[in-house]
């Protein structure tokens, strides 16, 4: 994975087209309500900058189908990416077109030209020619520093590199350093907390994950159910992929053959209904009612994991201990970012909802590291293929 970066080049008065990943939560108004992902793309739009670059940016927002939707209009961005550089941000109406040809042979070294949402394009999605041609008219230099959409063959992640050269950035090449360390040279104890939903998001992880490289892994969240239903557990009416049994029993197996634990809990909060106004109650894994359904872990569990974290150096999070949309079943999910938030480990999170839960916890400061990406994260771990790194230009290339 060693790539050329914007460090390779020199860009001073090239027209750079840097994708990034600003596909940020927002209320009806517009308002961003986090912004953290605009903010991790600044280290390599303010290099572009001082080196006299012309930055041309290109993201995409939401799911708009393929046509323009002013739900999902980058322009809010422009304000909040303006005050974090310290200087104007142009904004293109459109991210391809005449009009936009003009806003960027106008630009000079140093400005900054945030395009409109290249998914108002469906051409964005399903691979067209045409489409990449219309965005590399606008670029001499292509950079690549949107780790969350590394793990999509869309034009602007891999199409426009056909007729460009590709570079990394500085934050998808500290995505890579970082997440590739867990793979390669974790320091040891290294566990590795899972939770979410499905084990089915996570078998690929856990099966690459054992090739000597974790130590244990403990697991939580609705995914729990599954293993726990494998081992025999009662589990009432707690949602739980069926299919997924044997798969979970087969990794129980695999997991124990490998020297590695497989740590699950020990009590569980259960509900009568999955609402705030669910009656709910603690009790150990092997009393689960028949009529209620699991929705948190425990006290005994959060201090059982509590303690195993602490005895690692380096620790991988991804997903919650429970319905954490709920106050009364999101306190597993919270004790376990307080817990990693004070250890003196090498913390990474692994994007999505549990980079959501501690940021808005205010413990981001208190991480080693966050990933931007969600199933970008999940797809690497999983030591799957990454489309928009492949893609791009390896080091001892010439």
């Amino acid at each position: 994975m060693e790539k050329k970066t914007v460090r390779d080049i020199d860009v001073k008065g090239k027209r750079v087209l840097l994708r990034v990943d600003f596909n940020v939560p927002m209320d009806e108004t517009g308002k961003i309500l986090d912004n953290s992902r605009v903010y991790a793309s600044i280290p390599t739009i303010q290099y572009l900058v001082n080196h006299g670059a012309r930055v041309i940016i290109a993201a995409h927002l939401g799911r708009p189908k393929g046509k323009p939707d002013s739900k999902y209009s980058l322009r809010p961005v422009v304000p909040r990416l303006s005050g974090m550089l310290g200087q104007p941000v142009g904004f293109a109406e459109d991210c391809i077109g005449p009009e936009t040809e003009n806003l960027v042979n106008g630009m000079k070294n140093g400005d900054v030209l945030l395009l409109e949402n290249v998914r108002f394009h469906a051409e964005e999605e399903n691979g067209d020619p045409a489409f990449a041609k219309a965005l590399v008219k606008l670029a001499d230099i292509y950079v690549d520093d949107a780790f969350g959409t590394a793990h999509r063959s869309h034009v602007s992640i891999i199409g426009v590199t056909k007729y460009l050269p590709a570079f990394a950035g500085l934050l998808l090449e500290k995505e890579l350093a970082t997440l590739g360390g867990l793979l390669t040279n974790p320091a040891h104890p290294f566990g590795s907390l899972l939770g979410g939903a499905k084990v089915s998001d996570k078998v690929a992880l856990m099966e690459n994950m054992l090739k000597g490289r974790v130590d244990f892994f403990l697991v939580g969240g609705g995914m729990a159910a599954t293993f726990l239903k494998a081992c025999g557990y009662e589990i009432g009416q707690s949602l739980f992929e069926e299919d997924r049994v044997a798969v979970a029993t087969g990794l129980i197996q695999e997991v124990k053959g490998n020297g590695v634990q497989l740590i699950l809990p020990v009590d569980v909060v259960v509900t009568d209904e999955v609402s705030e106004k669910g009656i709910h109650r603690t009790v150990s894994v092997d009393k689960v009612p028949k009529d209620m359904k699991i929705v948190d872990i425990g006290q005994k569990t959060i201090e059982l994991f509590s303690a195993e974290l602490k005895k690692c150096q380096t620790i991988f999070w991804n997903g919650p201990m429970g319905v954490y949309e709920i106050p009364q079943f999101a306190r597993g999910t919270e004790a376990m970012a307080k817990t990693i938030a004070g250890l003196h480990a090498r913390t990474i999170i692994g994007g999505g909802s549990t980079a959501e839960t501690v940021i808005n916890m205010g413990l981001a400061g208190k991480m080693t590291f966050i990933s931007t990406g969600g199933g970008a994260t999940m797809s690497f771990l999983s030591g799957e293929t990454m489309p928009g790194v492949e893609v791009l230009l390896d080091k001892e290339q010439v």
